[in-house]
């Protein structure tokens, strides 16, 4: 049985690396867009609600041999989360919440891997730099928009995540995208009442893109 399963898994292997390769051998650069799925998460904190964004930026593509490539990407990322007010009377939710909103340029340098071609993973370290932090009372109407301003903010400008996912291109160019960014640091300044609270960014990503 041993020697089924061994002799099974190197086939695979073999048949994966036959195949596994990329599309082009030249250098890519596209455009890609999707939505967000953002929170903070953390030993200090209770369960928050997800806030829905979007994502939107440049990503390129600089093959390293046929199955690997470099992948650097620069884009808006919004993200952040929700509180749902709860009703004290009779400990419902009520339909209202508060949005904390905290958008980032992500900076994202992948190392991307082909399965088979046109099927990819990807991982790597993610570089966030906070361009805006807003808590929204209505976010689904006009209003209720308070503004952070920097000096006030407890929030770090810089964040650092990690970020896995996977990929699959079709001949057009045309792709599409799932992934996951997972925050490696506190996402709170020191010398703030929240210093030493463990919370980070908690981010899922799906969109679709096109190379060129």
């Amino acid at each position: 049985m041993k020697k089924v399963i061994l002799i099974t898994t190197a086939t695979l292997l073999s048949l994966i690396s036959a195949n596994a390769q990329s599309d082009s051998r030249e250098v890519q650069v596209g455009v890609k867009g999707g939505v967000n799925f953002s929170t903070i998460t953390g030993d200090d904190l209770g369960d928050l609600d997800s806030r829905t964004s979007f994502n939107a930026g440049l990503v390129a593509e600089i093959p390293i041999s046929d199955r690997f490539s470099f992948q650097p990407e620069v884009f808006y990322s919004g993200q952040g989360f929700d509180i749902r007010e709860v009703d004290q009377d009779n400990a419902f939710d009520t339909d209202d919440n508060v949005e904390y909103q905290l958008d980032y340029i992500q900076v994202p340098l992948l190392l991307k891997a082909y399965l088979v071609k046109g099927l990819s993973v990807e991982a790597g370290p993610q570089f966030g730099f906070k361009i805006h932090e807003e808590i929204d009372f209505q976010p689904n109407s006009d209003g209720g928009d308070i503004e952070v301003d920097s000096d006030d903010s407890y929030v770090k400008n810089f964040d650092t995540s990690l970020a896995f996912g996977a990929s699959y291109k079709f001949d057009n160019g045309f792709f599409l995208n799932g992934r996951y960014n997972v925050g490696v640091t506190d996402i709170f300044d020191d010398n703030t009442p929240f210093e030493g609270v463990d919370a980070k960014n908690d981010v899922w990503q799906f969109g679709i893109g096109f190379m060129f």
